[in-house]
This record gives C-alpha cells, sequence and structure tokens, in this order.
C-alpha cells in the first residue's frame, strides 16, 4: 500500500504549492508501522461521513489530499483545516510524522 500526502494554502501557500507529496509505503516500514499505516487508510476509505461539516470560512486554510493506493484501487480524499473527519485527521497526523518527503 502507497499513501501520499498533498497540502496546499496556508500562510506559506507559495511554498507549499511547489513541495512534493509526502509519500509512506508499507513494503518499505517496519511491520507495526506498516500495520498501524494500513489501518488508518482503511478507516479513511471506510468512512461514510465524509470530510466533517465545513467551517467558516478561513482565509490561510490548508487542504489536505491523501491517495491511498493498493491492488484493490485509488481512494483519494481531500478536507481543510476546517472540515475534517476524525480518521482523515488521524491518517493526516500519521503521515505528517512518519511519511518521507
Amino acid at each position: 500500500m502507497r499513501v501520499s500526502l498533498s497540502t496546499r494554502g496556508g500562510l506559506a501557500a507559495a511554498i507549499t504549492r511547489r513541495l512534493p507529496p509526502r509519500v509512506a509505503d508499507t513494503d518499505r516500514l517496519p511491520p507495526e508501522a506498516a500495520g498501524e499505516l494500513r489501518r488508518l487508510a482503511d478507516a479513511v476509505r471506510a468512512d461514510r461521513d465524509g470530510p466533517g461539516r465545513p467551517g467558516p470560512a478561513v482565509r490561510d486554510a490548508m487542504s489536505y489530499t491523501i491517495i491511498i493506493e493498493d491492488a484493490a484501487g485509488s481512494t483519494t480524499r481531500t478536507a481543510t483545516d476546517t472540515a475534517m473527519s476524525p480518521a482523515f485527521g488521524a491518517l493526516l497526523g500519521w503521515l505528517e510524522r512518519n511519511a518521507a518527503g
């Protein structure tokens, strides 16, 4: 399984626009970390609530796109600082701490 995270917007929008996505690949992770990534990605795929209710417009809000790829196919989910499900937030946090980029 390969999971990538792209970020856009925020105070550093001009910089983040040019950054490559952060990527985590279960084939390159220790077994425990790979299992955690799979569990978090599966939770995002199964999340029927979507990104959450949009909050008030925030001028410098970040948007996040996560792409999950494996033998079952590809799933893309997008959320913002003001509209994010708990499952998306958990996977986002894991990727920010552990994904290469």
